[in-house]
């Protein structure tokens, strides 16, 4: 259950998190791509897990969980809840659990279509806006043709996610907008891992 009063959504933090193109080889990252738990991951908060990768560089990485639903709200309440303007907004909105770190900072992943101040293109296809002005358009059907919203993110320190990797705990699987949008969560993992590649 979200604790409306903690939420918010916060450009810079995610903002700062990113690095710029050119600072990682397109070769060299998984930022685009999904990162599949391997049926032998360890770690519970990471159990078949679906990662959408947003950033992946010598830095780090960071990660928005794509198949944990927590809750169904309406739109008007969530904007509320973020202590912004409601008036004219309709809809529901289904909350993610995005991953452990800062699990009350929001993200919303869509579809490339949209674009705002703040908005990050992923890889042509997805992107994200971390502010509330998606909500409003999204409530007013001003917004992406596909959205998902997101509390919480997953992040790997400097060389974490390539020992991970090394070690079996995660596959990769080229993004694909169907995947992360239109197939019902319960299949997500599965369909992830039959479309599994040998990483990097």
């Amino acid at each position: 259950m979200l604790l409306f009063g903690a939420l918010v959504l916060s450009p810079l933090l995610f903002t700062a998190a990113l690095s710029k193109p050119e600072d990682t080889p397109q070769s060299a990252t998984l930022a685009g791509q999904l990162l599949v738990a391997s049926p032998e991951m360890g770690d519970p908060r990471f159990s078949h897990a679906v990662i959408l990768m947003v950033r992946h560089d010598k830095g780090g990485a960071l990660g928005i969980v794509i198949n944990r639903p927590i809750q169904e709200l309406p739109m008007a309440k969530l904007l509320e809840a973020l202590g912004q303007d409601s008036n004219g907004i309709t809809g529901q909105a289904r909350i993610f659990a995005g991953g452990p770190v800062e699990p009350d900072i929001g993200f919303i992943l869509h579809s490339a279509d949209y674009h705002r101040a703040g908005t990050i293109d992923i890889d042509g296809r997805v992107a994200m806006t971390p502010n509330a002005d998606i909500l409003r358009d999204i409530g007013r059907n001003e917004g992406p043709r596909k959205s998902l919203i997101a509390f919480g993110y997953a992040g790997w320190g400097a060389g974490q996610l390539e020992g991970e990797i090394a070690l079996g705990a995660w596959f990769t699987v080229p993004a694909d907008p169907k995947l992360i949008f239109d197939l019902d969560r319960d299949k997500v993992w599965d369909e992830a891992m039959a479309r599994r590649t040998v990483p990097l």
